[in-house]
């Protein structure tokens, strides 16, 4: 039997699920009917390279009428947006019309957020992908992020980076140098903590001493099962994840929003992993000693 979500009102903290967690053929209400019925609180949006993900962002009346209606019968928000699309067209790109193409990208990303009533947009933390990063890459990023940032304060939409499995931006202190250089209350860090814990192997650092390097600019996180080496498609439970760590770290500097990311892989208990991801990572985020003295 379905289990349907009751809210605890004295909660301190939200748990969201990444959308392709979920076969991609059901409809926005099957989504978000979907995430309440497994023990979410909201669903994260994508935008990943995909054309089909990127044309999210011409706002089809359909498209948005399908969505806002869904959003309206089912009392489930979509919060967050998971933004990768930067991944085929980067920031920082050598090539100028990638780059132009980027920032189209990110000004259309953020008035869907804006439409949708989307408050954060995570954003991919990397220079560039699919060529070598180098220092004109990067120079680029950097000119690029500051011209993003100002398209988000417009629209009170904040920016928080992801951190990624490359070495351009695979920790929180990496991406606290573009946080501390442009110095703008609507860019931070969304960091993976699976990727996190990966980064804490080849760098000695824990997962802690690099969390507290983004104090005070951290928005939410996402909470992903890796292994050495390996960071995608890791069913919860069977990796090792430094969650513990993580979340004492961030829930004592205030985080309060978390992302349960993982990937539907054509599996027929879907359903069931839903559920399953819910209740593992709630039992990991309450375990959290401020979950009796936070206040209410």
């Amino acid at each position: 039997m379905e289990r349907m979500l009751t809210m605890d009102k004295n909660k301190v903290y939200q748990l969201g699920l990444y959308e392709k967690a979920m076969p991609s053929h059901l409809s926005w209400k099957e989504k978000l009917e979907a995430t309440k019925v497994a023990g979410f609180d909201w669903l994260e949006i994508s935008v990943d390279e995909t054309e089909d993900k990127l044309h999210r962002l011409e706002m089809d009346p359909k498209f948005i009428d399908e969505i806002k209606t869904a959003l309206k019968e089912t009392r489930v928000p979509i919060l967050t947006m998971c933004l990768s699309g930067h991944r085929k067209y980067p920031l920082g790109a050598h090539d100028e019309e990638i780059r132009d193409q980027s920032l189209v990208i990110m000004r259309k990303a953020i008035d869907l957020a804006q439409e949708l009533g989307i408050r954060i947009i995570q954003l991919a933390g990397y220079d560039v992908y699919y060529e070598t990063s180098d220092e004109i890459t990067q120079n680029y990023f950097r000119e690029n992020l500051k011209k993003a940032v100002l398209m988000a304060a417009q629209k009170g939409i904040c920016l928080g980076f992801e951190t990624m499995e490359t070495p351009f931006m695979d920790t929180v202190t990496k991406a606290m140098r573009y946080v501390s250089d442009i110095q703008s209350p609507y860019l931070g860090v969304y960091p993976d903590i699976g990727n996190l814990t990966n980064a804490s192997r080849m760098t000695g650092i824990s997962v802690q001493a690099d969390l507290k390097q983004g104090q005070g600019h951290i928005y939410a996180a996402h909470l992903k099962e890796i292994v050495e080496g390996k960071y995608r498609e890791i069913p919860f439970g069977t990796g090792d994840t430094h969650y513990e760590a993580a979340i004492n770290a961030l829930m004592h500097q205030g985080v309060r929003l978390f992302t349960a990311e993982f990937w539907y892989v054509g599996n027929a208990t879907w359903k069931e992993d839903l559920a399953f991801a819910s209740t593992y990572l709630r039992a990991k985020i309450e375990s959290h000693e401020l979950r009796r003295k936070d206040v209410k």
